[in-house]
């Protein structure tokens, strides 16, 4: 008979794939679910989840992957050699998500076997292909390059096997099986942190019910002072902020800070000195040494006295300080009883969108963070998602604000799937989109030829609304492996855009002139066949879908059918 935790997170199951409407296989769903669950303080996009989904034959007992870097998601072309600094974190999850009521030895033995042939720093990818399927090993080769570039930075390193069924008790040989898993590991990676979590219907429907706090209260030093209605400024006891910005088990609350500025340093000079003045406890107050915070927020009041009450707050700038305080007390719990300095703060309440974004680009201009994390804020951006908005389409220039809202994964559109399809199209690039997803906004010149204020809006709109339509017919047939319809699916847009344009060269123009016209599932199956044809002929590989040979092959394909 079912328990109470299995009949409501059987129902939270259904009821919840219902709202998101997204062409889910049953046991893909469950592992969509429980990602959604288990990483949750990570404050993946749906896209992101979504990509970690490795499991569909050859996986060797991997349903997900995702490697961190200091709580950071790692893409296959982040620049975590230069990025990150001293001591780095690097966090390696595998999840093994199966829809059985109960937990079974036989998982954990399959892991124990792809952990010893992948996790060895000496193993070569082509030697297992396959064995296993090309998003597994493409993951492996991910946190093997990662913990390379990064092994002269002293990093720390955890792996976590999290195995989640709507099971209920565990029975003593599968904790057995995890035991020798954690040994396994530890013959490979002697230095590695393992871990293996169990989830069972309780843990899920528990996580589930989890919902961020959005109203908190922060106690101040003194009576806040305010500039206007809704702008205070105040100084508060740097344990009091410590724990504003942690959560009941003393971690950090990502949530609060804003997702374009939220990329920490690591150990820079500037957080080095933070950290010793912090330690040292000198005789200057911490804010004469230190910028302070600025806070945005939906609503903020003081009810009298010394504290202030604040809506929906998000740290547009003084990420460097919240997270070396937030480390500070962490590493240093005892001092967090005779504390006497304080931080100053910032608290705003923006009349609209155009303050808020004015505000985070003017308290980020000093600051040494990328390129990219600012974009969002430029007029274009705000143009496009009103644009969007008004056609069923969400822009998340603020990333997972629309998943907030309850969207659904196929009306959300980010900022880098844009980006992309922007490459592929108008500038003829999808091997470029392709190699280099996440660092495309980096590079100035290629970034105001992509979003640029003379462009028709439109024209974003059709890229968008093409691209998507595309990757959900790829998935919707069952006929191409993840990794392979990450490989050709701009390919295939770009395919189609020169053969509705009538030009291997499509443009702003071309775009604009086209009357808003529909992809229908035909025109994409077509296209799809051909390009996927072609990339098959080549080697289809990943190297082949990220090389320059594809992409010369099928313009020579184009210059036949296009005028």
């Amino acid at each position: 008979m079912a328990t109470n935790d299995q009949i409501l997170l059987n129902e939270l199951l259904k009821q919840e794939k219902e709202s998101l409407d997204a062409n889910f296989t049953e046991s893909e769903y469950f592992e969509f679910y429980t990602a959604n669950q288990i990483l949750k303080q990570y404050e993946l996009s749906y896209d992101e989840i979504m990509a970690g989904m490795v499991g569909q034959g050859h996986d060797g007992g991997a349903d997900l992957i995702y490697l961190f870097v200091n709580d950071e998601l790692i893409k296959e072309d982040s620049n975590t050699k230069e990025k990150y600094k001293k001591n780095p974190d690097i966090e390696l999850v595998i999840i093994q998500s199966k829809k059985e009521p109960k937990f079974k030895e036989d998982p954990l033995l399959k892991l124990s076997r792809l952990s010893k042939n992948l996790l060895d720093l000496n193993f070569e990818k082509n030697n297992f292909i396959g064995r296993y399927n090309e998003s597994v090993l493409s993951m492996f080769e991910l946190f093997k390059k990662t913990y390379l570039n990064l092994v002269t930075k002293q990093p720390s390193v955890k792996i976590r096997f999290c195995y989640a069924s709507i099971g209920s008790d565990i029975h003593s040989n599968v904790k057995k099986q995890a035991e020798d898993l954690k040994n396994d590991i530890k013959d490979i990676l002697p230095t590695a942190k393992v871990i293996v979590d169990f989830y069972n219907a309780h843990n899920l429907v528990l996580l589930s019910q989890e919902r961020p706090n959005e109203v908190f209260r922060l106690s101040t030093a003194e009576s806040p002072l305010s500039t206007s209605e809704k702008v205070f400024i105040a100084l508060t006891n740097i344990k009091d902020y410590f724990k504003f910005i942690s959560d009941e088990n003393g971690k950090l609350l990502r949530h609060i800070f804003e997702s374009n500025v939220r990329d920490y340093q690591g150990k820079t000079n500037v957080n080095k000195e933070i950290q010793d003045t912090l330690l040292n406890n000198t005789k200057e107050e911490f804010w004469w040494l230190n910028n302070g915070v600025t806070i945005l927020a939906s609503d903020v009041a003081t009810p009298g006295g010394k504290e202030l009450v604040i809506h929906n707050p998000q740290i547009v700038n003084g990420l460097q300080t919240s997270s070396e305080i937030h480390r500070f007390f962490s590493n240093n719990p005892d001092r967090l009883v005779d504390e006497h300095r304080a931080v100053l703060l910032r608290f705003i309440v923006p009349k609209n969108d155009e303050t808020r974004d004015r505000i985070i680009r003017a308290t980020n201009s000093q600051t040494p963070i990328p390129k990219s994390s600012l974009r969002a804020t430029d007029i274009i951006h705000r143009n496009i998602e009103e644009f969007f908005k008004s056609r069923n389409l969400f822009y998340d220039r603020r990333k997972n604000y629309y998943k907030n809202e309850g969207k659904k994964p196929k009306e959300i559109i980010s900022l880098p799937f844009l980006s992309q399809c922007l490459m592929s199209t108008l500038l003829q690039r999808p091997d470029t989109a392709r190699a280099r997803p996440s660092t495309l906004l980096e590079n100035d010149e290629s970034y105001n030829k992509l979003f640029n204020e003379n462009h028709a809006l439109i024209t974003y709109f059709t890229e968008a609304s093409w691209g998507r339509a595309i990757e959900l017919r790829l998935k919707d047939t069952k006929k191409y492996e993840t990794a392979e319809i990450s490989d050709i699916k701009f390919y295939v847009l770009y395919y189609l855009a020169s053969i509705i344009v009538n030009s291997i060269y499509p443009s702003n123009k071309k775009f604009n002139d086209l009357n808003d016209i529909t992809l229908d599932n035909t025109q994409i199956d077509s296209a799809a066949d051909f390009c996927y044809d072609l990339y098959r002929d080549l080697g289809g590989t990943n190297k082949i879908a990220k090389g320059t040979e594809y992409l010369k092959e099928l313009k020579v394909q184009l210059k036949k059918i296009v005028t």
